[in-house]
C-alpha cells in the first residue's frame, strides 16, 4: 500500500458522481421484504400498540397494505397469522380457511407478479405458545413438531405460497418440509429457513403483535444461543445440507458478524431479518430527535447488505422504498 501523500483516498469522495459510480453496496427496493400480520374478521385494519405503524389488517384489506409498497418497488412479503382459534398442537396453522391461507388465496390470484412467502411456525397458533408439540414435562418434542409443521407448509403451500419460511429452529424441519412439500406434489415452492434465529430479546413488540408468547419458559430450548456463533452457523449449515433454499439470519443488526461468517460458507441466498425490537429501537431514536430518520433507517439497512445479506426483511422496506425511488 502507497503512502500519503502519494496516496490521496479522498480524491475518489469529493466528486459526487464519483462517489455514485464506486458505491460497492447498494440497497434498492427490489432488496426489501414487508411482513404483514393477517387477522380474522373484515373491515380490520388496527394499529398495533406495541409496533407503532404497523398494523393487523383483515383478508379484505390487504390491498390497502401491499398496492402501495409495490408502487414504491417492494413486490415480497412475508405473512403472519392471528388465527381464529387455538390448541396444545396448532392445528389452525394448517386449517385453509385460517387467515395465513385465505391472504395467499386472495393475493395469488389478484396480483400474479407478488412473491408470497409465509411463516411456517407453531407458536402463533398452539394455545402454550411454545414451536411445537409438548411432552408432559413441557419441553418441546422436536421430532413429534416435524410432522406438525410439515402439515402447515403444505397448506400454505396449496393455498398459494411461493415459498414457506420455517422459523421454529426445530433439528431437521427443512429436510422434513422438503420431503413433505415434495411427497404433495409441490417440488416449485421453496423453503426459506431461519437458518440462524437466536433467542433475542429483540422479538418483544412481535410477540404482542402476533399473539405468540409462551405461556410458560422461554425459547432458549430451541433457539441459538448469542454467545456461540460455531454453534449458529454450524446450525445454518445444516439447513443448508438438508434443502433450504434461502437462509434467513434473525436479528439482522445484532447478527452482522453471522450473517458475513455465512456469507463465506455458503453460496445460498440470505435474507437478513431487522425484527420488531430493531423497529422500535430506530423509532424511538427518531421520534426523540436523536436520530436522523432518513439517514438512520437508509444506514441500517444498508448495513444489513454490507455483511452479506441479499435482501432485508423489514417492517421499514415501503417507507424505505419510497425514500430510495426519490433519492434515485
Amino acid at each position: 500500500m502507497s503512502r500519503f501523500p502519494v496516496t490521496r483516498m479522498r480524491r475518489l469522495r469529493e466528486n459526487a458522481t464519483v462517489r455514485r459510480m464506486l458505491t460497492e453496496v447498494a440497497i434498492e427496493p427490489r432488496h426489501l421484504v414487508l411482513p404483514v400480520f393477517v387477522c380474522p374478521g373484515e373491515g380490520v385494519s388496527s394499529e398495533i400498540a406495541s409496533m407503532p405503524g404497523v398494523r393487523h389488517w383483515s383478508v379484505d384489506r390487504l390491498p390497502e397494505i401491499v398496492e402501495p409498497a409495490a408502487e414504491a418497488g417492494v413486490k415480497a412479503f412475508l405473512f403472519f397469522g392471528l388465527p381464529t382459534y387455538k390448541d396444545e398442537d396448532g392445528s389452525s396453522a394448517f386449517d385453509p380457511e385460517q387467515p395465513v391461507q385465505r391472504a395467499l388465496r386472495f393475493l395469488r390470484g389478484r396480483y400474479p407478479e407478488f412473491f408470497l412467502i409465509a411463516d411456517t411456525c407453531m407458536c402463533e397458533y398452539t394455545s402454550h405458545g411454545h414451536c411445537g408439540h409438548l411432552r408432559g414435562d413441557g419441553s418441546v418434542d422436536n421430532d413429534a413438531t416435524l410432522a406438525l409443521l410439515a402439515r402447515a407448509a403444505v397448506s400454505q403451500a396449496q393455498a398459494g405460497a411461493h415459498m414457506v419460511a420455517p422459523s421454529d429452529m426445530m433439528d431437521g424441519r427443512v429436510g422434513a418440509l422438503r420431503s413433505a412439500l415434495d411427497g404433495a406434489g409441490l417440488q416449485s415452492v421453496g423453503i426459506m429457513s431461519y437458518a440462524a434465529k437466536l433467542a433475542s430479546a429483540f422479538y418483544g413488540p412481535f410477540r404482542d403483535a402476533a399473539g405468540s408468547s409462551p405461556k410458560f419458559g422461554d425459547r432458549r430450548g430451541y433457539q441459538l444461543p448469542p454467545a456461540n456463533p460455531r454453534e449458529i452457523v454450524r446450525d445454518a449449515l445444516m439447513d443448508v445440507d438438508e434443502g433450504a433454499d434461502m437462509l434467513i439470519v434473525k436479528p439482522a443488526g445484532p447478527c452482522l458478524d453471522i450473517a458475513a461468517r455465512l456469507r463465506e460458507r455458503t453460496e445460498l441466498p440470505m435474507a437478513g431479518y431487522m425484527v420488531s425490537g430493531e423497529y422500535m429501537m430506530l423509532k424511538c431514536a427518531v421520534s426523540s430527535g436523536a436520530l436522523d430518520g432518513e439517514r438512520a433507517m437508509l444506514e441500517y439497512h444498508l448495513s444489513i447488505r454490507r455483511a452479506g445479506c441479499d435482501l432485508v426483511i423489514t417492517y421499514y422496506a415501503a417507507e424505505l422504498a419510497r425514500l430510495l425511488s426519490e433519492m434515485n
